[in-house]
């Protein structure tokens, strides 16, 4: 069963100095808000696929479903 906390470290390392939150608790559904530089002047699809690839297998066999939110730190504080 995964956890929300190996989510997150898994992102983290996969996304240098990402900011990352996870939720959820049934071990198989989760939602995650993911900060990071790298997300500058990318596509959503291109966002979706560097945290997919941050956690490899387990998006087909541990995790069922994980809802993404992707910004980059210049869209947090209201710049394009």
């Amino acid at each position: 069963m995964m956890q929300a906390d190996t989510i997150r470290s898994l992102i983290e390392a996969g996304l240098p100095g990402a900011q990352v939150q996870v939720f959820g608790d049934d071990g198989a559904h989760f939602e995650a808000v993911v900060i990071a530089e790298q997300f500058q002047g990318q596509t959503l699809v291109k966002r979706h696929q560097q945290v997919y690839a941050c956690l490899g297998e387990r998006m087909r066999e541990e995790i069922h479903a994980l809802q993404l939110r992707t910004l980059s730190p210049s869209e947090v504080a209201g710049r394009p």
